[in-house]
C-alpha cells in the first residue's frame, strides 16, 4: 500500500509521520486534538508525499534525524534528504527495472497554522503542483466534532487489537467479525489511535534493518546478513516481486511465514503499543502453601515456589527491558502442567494476562479442559490452526506456537511447554514469535524434561535460573533403560524373524499385561514389522501408526483403552501420551534419528502410573552410541537427585 508522509514542527523539534488519513493528522495537530488527548499544537506541517510506498515511508520515519533550519527547507532539500536515506532501496529498484521518475517524493507542500486552521504557504511553491488540496481549512465546528466522534472508534479498535500484531487483511477480518460498525472508517480510527499512542502502524518488513539472522535465545549470536527483516516472524526476507499495491518492481516479501498471509515491505502491520508487564505477587508462595493450595508433591511445590519468586521480583519495566527467563526442568510424568497453575494464578491475581504455548494441536486440546477446570472464573482462549474464536481476548490463552506470530507484547507471563519438541525445537522463527509475545519486563517460563544442550550448559554455568523436578508425582524412580543387543530392524525383516532375546522380553511384557510401545526410527519399517510380529506373536492385538496414518487418533485411543496390546510407532508418540502399565521397546536405538532427548522421552512412556511405577524400558540395537549413554546418564542423574533430596517414595521413613 501507499501512505502519506509528512513532517510536522512541534515547538522546537520536527517529527516525521506516516498517515492512512491525512485529515485526521491535520485536525490533530491544529488544536482539535485537544479534545481527544493532544496538548501540542503544531506550527508547520509539510506534506512530503501523499502517496509513498509504505516500506519506504516507514524507513524514512524510523531513521528520522532532525537538521538545522528545516523550516526553510525547499522541495530540493527534502528530496535530497529522502534520496540519501533511501539510497539502498533506490538502487535495488533501479536494478529491478523500476522507474524512479516520481521517487522518492511526489510533491512537497507546506502548511502554516492560521488561527484554528491551516493555510498553504505559497512562498515556497512545489516543483510538482498536481496535489489535491487537503480538505481541512478550519477545525471549528464539524472538523472537531468529527474527530471527537472518531475517538470512540479508535478506543474500540485499540482494545480489540491489544497485544496483537496483524496484517491489514487480518485487521479487516477482525473488524468484520467483532466491530462491523467500524468497517468504513477503521483506517481513520487506526490513524487517530496511532497519534494517541495506542497503536503502532508500520510495514511488515523492516526495509532498512540489516540485522543478524534469527537465533534461538539460548544460543550465541551468528553472522550478519544484509537482508530485510520480517517483523512478524523475524526471518530474513528473501523474496521480491513486482507489486501492484505499491508500484515497485521489487517489493520484498517473507517466504518463511507465507502460509499466514504475505508479509511484504508495503504491507501494513498494525500492533498495539507496548505496555509494561505487571509484577506478580507470590502470595503464600512457600512450598508448603502450594502443596495445600494445589495438592502438589514436594518436588513440584519447591519448583513452583522458585518460579514464583522470579515472577515477584522487581525489575525493569521499560519498553526495552527483556523478559526474565526461568527453566522448569521436570522429568517426564512429573506433572509439569500442575506446576504452572500457581504461576498462572499469580499472573491473573495481579491483573495480568498469561499465555501457554505448546508445539502441537493435540496437546492444546488435551490441556484446555485441565486449565479450564483449574481456573473456572477465567476467560480461556484456545488457538490452533482453524480454531474458532481466534479474536477472543482472554485471561489465559492456550495456543500452538505458530499462533504466536499474531501477537506482540500482549502477555505478562509466557509459558513455553515442550520447548525441545518439534516444531519449536531448532526453529528460530517460533522462538522469535514467543519472545515478541511477551510484554517488556514480563516473564518466560520454559518447561522441558529434556532441555536443549545449550540451555543445559547455561543452567550449569549459572546463566539461566532454573528448578529441577527430578521425580514423578507418585514418588518412584524413573525406569532405567536396559540395553538389549540385537541386530538392526532391516536385518530382522530380511531374515523374517525376531531375535530370540527380543521375542522373550516382548512375551514377558504381555504376560504381565503391559501395554507395549514399540518405537522404530523409520515409517517404512512399520508395515513389514507389523506382519512379522503378528506371525511371531499370534493372539496379540498389534497395530502400527505414524504421522501419515489417517487412523492414528483412533489407534492411540484403542491403545489407551487396552484394545490394542502392542503399538508400533515412530517418535510421534514419544511425548504427550500417558498409558497406564506400559513397557517401552526402542528398536534401532543407535539410529542417528534418535538423539538423547528422543530416547529420554520414549523411555518416559514407561512407569507413569502409580499402579505400575517401575515399567520396563529396552534400548535394542547392535551398538551402543553416545546418545544412548547420555540418555541413560540423564535418567540416572535425575534418580540420584531425587534420592538425595528425599523425594523417592520407597526411601521415605
Amino acid at each position: 500500500m501507499k501512505v502519506t508522509l509528512y513532517a510536522v514542527r512541534l515547538q522546537e523539534r520536527w517529527e516525521l509521520w506516516i498517515s492512512l488519513d491525512l485529515q485526521v493528522d491535520m485536525l490533530w495537530w491544529s488544536g482539535a486534538g485537544a479534545g481527544v488527548g493532544n496538548s501540542i499544537i503544531a506550527e508547520q506541517l509539510v506534506v512530503l508525499s501523499p502517496s509513498l510506498p509504505l516500506g519506504w515511508a516507514v524507513k524514512l520515519r524510523d531513521s528520522w534525524k532532525q537538521a538545522v533550519a528545516m523550516e526553510s527547507w525547499s522541495s530540493l532539500h527534502w528530496r535530497s534528504y529522502a534520496a540519501a536515506a533511501l539510497k539502498a532501496e533506490l538502487k535495488q529498484e533501479q536494478r529491478g527495472g523500476g522507474t524512479l521518475e516520481w521517487l522518492p517524493l511526489q510533491a512537497v507542500r507546506r502548511y502554516e497554522r492560521r488561527g484554528n486552521g491551516w493555510a498553504v504557504n505559497e512562498t515556497q511553491p512545489c516543483e510538482i503542483t498536481n496535489v489535491s488540496e487537503v480538505a481541512v481549512e478550519t477545525v471549528a465546528g464539524p472538523g472537531a466534532a468529527w474527530l471527537a466522534g472518531l475517538d470512540e472508534a479508535a478506543r474500540q479498535l485499540a482494545a480489540a487489537l491489544e497485544g496483537r500484531s496483524l496484517l491489514q487483511p487480518e485487521v479487516e477480518a477482525l473488524i468484520e467479525e467483532r466491530l462491523p460498525g467500524l468497517a468504513g472508517q477503521w483506517q481513520a480510527a487506526a490513524q487517530l489511535a496511532q497519534l494517541q499512542g495506542r497503536l503502532v502502524l508500520t510495514a511488515a518488513l523492516a526495509c532498512g534493518e540489516r540485522a543478524a539472522p534469527l537465533r534461538l535465545p539460548w544460543r550465541g549470536a551468528s553472522s550478519r546478513r544484509a537482508l530485510p527483516r520480517c517483523l512478524r516472524c523475524g526471518s530474513a526476507a528473501t523474496g521480491a516481486a513486482a507489486c501492484a499495491a505499491c508500484g515497485l518492481a521489487g517489493c520484498a516479501y517473507c517466504e518463511a511465514c507465507l502460509a499466514l498471509g504475505r508479509s511484504r515491505s508495503c504491507a501494513l502491520l498494525v500492533r498495539s503499543a507496548p505496555r509494561p508487564a505487571v509484577r506478580c505477587t507470590a502470595g503464600d508462595g512457600t512450598a508448603a502453601g502450594l502443596q495445600r493450595r494445589w495438592g502438589l508433591g514436594a518436588a513440584q511445590a519447591a519448583a513452583a515456589a522458585a518460579a514464583l519468586g522470579v515472577l515477584a521480583e522487581r525489575r525493569g519495566r521499560s519498553a526495552d527491558s527483556r523478559p526474565e527467563r526461568f527453566l522448569l526442568w521436570a522429568v517426564t510424568g512429573a506433572g509439569k502442567t500442575e506446576i504452572t497453575f500457581p504461576l498462572l494464578e499469580a499472573a491473573l491475581a495481579a491483573g495480568g494476562r498469561a499465555l501457554v504455548a505448546t508445539p502441537r494441536r493435540d496437546v492444546v486440546l488435551e490441556l484446555a479442559p485441565r486449565i479450564a477446570r483449574a481456573f473456572p472464573a477465567a476467560n480461556l482462549a484456545v488457538l490452533y490452526g482453524g480454531s474458532p474464536g481466534r479474536w477472543d481476548r482472554a485471561d489465559i490463552t492456550l495456543a500452538t506456537t505458530h499462533q504466536l506470530l499474531r501477537f506482540h507484547q500482549g502477555f505478562d507471563l509466557v509459558i513455553i511447554d515442550e520447548l525441545d519438541a518439534f516444531p519449536f525445537h531448532n526453529d528460530p522463527m517460533l522462538a522469535f514469535a514467543a519472545e515478541q509475545a511477551c510484554k517488556p519486563g514480563g516473564s518466560f517460563i520454559y518447561l522441558s524434561a529434556t532441555p536443549p544442550s545449550d540451555m543445559q550448559r547455561q543452567t550449569a554455568a549459572g546463566r539461566l535460573r532454573h528448578a529441577k523436578v527430578p521425580v514423578r508425582f507418585h514418588g518412584h524412580p524413573l525406569p532405567l533403560p536396559t540395553r538389549l543387543r540385537a541386530e538392526a530392524v532391516h536385518h530382522m525383516l530380511k531374515r523374517g524373524r525376531l531375535p530370540k532375546a527380543l521375542l522373550q522380553e516382548l512375551k514377558h511384557s504381555m504376560e504381565r499385561s503391559a501395554q507395549i510401545f514399540l518405537f522404530v526410527s523409520r515409517i517404512v519399517h512399520i508395515d513389514p514389522l507389523l506382519n512379522l510380529l503378528r506371525r511371531q506373536l499370534p493372539g496379540a492385538v498389534i497395530e502400527g501408526t505414524s504421522s501419515k496414518d489417517p487412523l492414528r487418533a483412533e489407534k492411540v485411543a484403542a491403545f489407551r483403552e487396552r484394545r490394542i496390546t502392542l503399538l508400533i510407532t515412530t517418535t510421534i508418540l514419544e511425548r504427550g501420551v500417558t498409558v497406564a502399565r506400559s513397557d517401552v521397546f526402542i528398536l534401532d536405538a543407535d539410529s542417528s534419528l534418535f538423539d538423547e532427548a528422543a530416547l529420554v522421552q520414549m523411555a518416559g512412556r514407561a512407569g507413569r502410573s502409580k499402579e505400575d511405577p517401575a515399567g520396563r524400558v529396552f534400548m535394542v540395537s547392535p551398538e551402543q552410541n553416545r546418545a544412548q549413554r547420555r540418555a541413560v546418564a540423564q535418567i540416572r542423574a535425575m534418580n540420584d537427585a531425587a534420592r538425595k533430596q528425599g523425594y523417592l517414595q520407597k526411601e521415605k521413613r
